[in-house]
């Protein structure tokens, strides 16, 4: 429910081209990926995983060796981080905006990212779970923790969730 209320897919327009998710994106471009540190879920295992909003699942990336450590030194030492459920961690795909709005692109991707994130909070509270936006984050250490290149896709901000 948390990864559908935040990336869903509602429809799929223009022959597979363009899609309309549960949170808005200009111009439809949604230039995030949703990875999800799964630390303690029941259901699923431990470790990086990748949502893919077109089928609804979770693409399981690698083991949770390193994760916990890696994303609290990520997220500045905040432990709380690493004690999480889970941690949504989203990214940033940059050409998806900029082939449109060119320098613009960014300006719309931090608005887009905060729609993203105030849906995670509204699903959480749905749910009777917590979550907290981090934005003191190492962009280096987390860019390295989900293997991206920190050009072509970065970090852009990351919440854990647990029960609150």
């Amino acid at each position: 429910f948390l990864l559908w209320a935040t990336q869903g897919l509602q429809k799929v327009l223009a022959g597979g081209q363009a899609s309309l998710r549960t949170v808005p994106s200009a111009g439809a471009r949604h230039p995030f990926e949703t990875y999800l540190i799964v630390n303690r879920v029941t259901g699923l295992e431990p470790g990086l995983c990748r949502y893919l909003p077109l089928s609804h699942q979770l693409a399981f990336l690698r083991g949770p060796a390193g994760l916990r450590e890696g994303i609290v030194e990520g997220a500045s030492g905040q432990e709380f981080v690493g004690e999480a459920a889970a941690v949504f961690v989203w990214s940033c795909v940059p050409y998806r905006g900029e082939w449109r709005y060119a320098e613009r692109a960014h300006r719309v991707a931090l608005v887009d990212i905060g729609h993203v994130c105030q849906n995670l909070y509204l699903a959480c509270e749905a749910l009777g779970c917590g979550t907290c936006a981090i934005g003191a984050y190492d962009q280096e250490k987390c860019d390295a923790l989900l293997g991206l290149d920190g050009k072509d896709e970065f970090v852009i901000y990351l919440a854990p969730v647990g029960r609150a």
